[in-house]
């Protein structure tokens, strides 16, 4: 309810009257409710279920009333960073809360609610203050660090002594002494040559400059905060020692790349060959081997020192009359049913010819036909009935 001031050039004077009458009443109401304020400071970044404090004991609320009361805490904020419980009257951290997000470069950072009781009614504002953790190192934020361009500052050989090269800029969000910053020379091409001032980073020649200084400077400068434990970031600086352009892009346009990147493409392109030269060595021995074994079992079987054993047909008759084998011969006769055709005709297996040697005959041999000779068919085109 808005309760200004009463402009009687512009309202009536019973408007006015009305909200004055509203705002005395809403005082008195306040002034029959008991409340108090109380006040925690705690770190940032602290775990949910941390203890913030007692308030039923800061407060000097009985428990039983804390419960009765149905006392609960009320906010504005879309985010609840605190919780009380009600069965030992404590408040303890509900949401993690950083600083940085919640109040930025804001100081002192603190927010607020009020815890109500009921049955009478009872607010209390409870106000908490947060403290900045060192959870923050520093931002550089010149030179800038590029990825692979390089960017260096000019110096001209005829510097003298306390010139100034550059300024190293770095901020840190977190407040108090935990944001200050001093700058410190890690690493330099030439130590003798340039200095970095402590409190506000910039970097100077420490001595004339010379012809035999060389065109490629690198400085290695580190950060650091005040907090504790303190944290740091480091930048590279390139600085050339030239008097024209052009020298400056001769000189640099071969700067090394980045080692580690360097050091990971070298490891991963070694593996790569070994890899293939591996699987290659294996497939050629795998087919060498083959090949020696292939012509070795073709060796063993032309070489082969076996005795032939010859195989002679059951019944085999002996035409000279002189073997120890049967002189009868059971046969099949396989033969074609038409000259001028390819298929062949086996007979049956009732139908059989029977050769008889006659050991005094010196070159005739009679043939003895039971059931039907295939000879005699008409369409035989075999007519043998003597063998020579």
């Amino acid at each position: 309810m808005d309760f200004g001031i009463c402009d009687y050039r512009t309202l009536r004077w019973r408007l006015c009257y009305r909200l004055t009458s509203q705002r005395i009443l809403f005082i008195l109401f306040l002034s029959h409710i008991a409340s108090s304020q109380i006040r925690y400071s705690i770190p940032e970044e602290m775990k949910n279920g941390s203890l913030i404090g007692n308030v039923a004991q800061d407060l000097g609320i009985d428990m039983q009333r804390l419960r009765s009361g149905r006392a609960r805490i009320v906010t504005g904020e879309s985010i609840q960073y605190t919780e009380l419980k009600t069965d030992k009257g404590t408040l303890v951290v509900n949401e993690r809360i950083d600083r940085e997000q919640l109040c930025g470069d804001v100081t002192p950072c603190s927010f607020s609610f009020d815890l109500i009781l009921e049955n009478p009614m009872e607010l209390h504002h409870v106000t908490i203050l947060i403290q900045d953790q060192n959870d923050n190192p520093p931002q550089v934020l010149y030179p800038v660090q590029t990825g692979g361009s390089v960017v260096a500052e000019m110096v001209p050989r005829s510097a003298d002594v306390g010139y100034l090269v550059t300024k190293v800029v770095a901020v840190d969000v977190d407040s108090g002494q935990n944001a200050w910053l001093s700058y410190k020379l890690q690493k330099a091409t030439d130590r003798a040559l340039f200095e970095v001032g402590l409190q506000n980073g910039e970097i100077r020649t420490i001595r004339q400059v010379t012809d035999k200084d060389a065109v490629k400077q690198r400085l290695s400068v580190i950060v650091e905060d005040n907090g504790q434990p303190s944290r740091s970031a480091t930048v590279i600086v390139n600085v050339a020692v030239a008097d024209s352009f052009p020298e400056v892009l001769s000189e640099f346009t071969d700067f090394p790349h980045d080692k580690e990147y360097n050091d990971n493409l070298t490891f991963y392109l070694v593996l790569a060959l070994a890899v293939v030269s591996f699987l290659f060595i294996t497939c050629l021995v795998v087919i060498i081997s083959v090949k020696i074994y292939r012509w070795r079992q073709s060796r063993i079987l032309y070489h082969s020192s076996l005795p032939v054993i010859p195989y002679y047909p059951p019944r085999y008759a002996d035409t000279l009359g002189t073997g120890t084998l049967q002189h009868v011969y059971n046969y099949e006769v396989c033969r074609t049913t038409d000259s001028r055709k390819s298929d062949c005709k086996f007979g049956r297996a009732g139908s059989q010819n029977v050769l008889i040697m006659d050991p005094s005959s010196t070159g005739t041999m009679q043939r003895i036909q039971s059931d039907k000779s295939i000879l005699d068919e008409p369409d035989s085109p075999l007519e043998v009935s003597r063998i020579m």
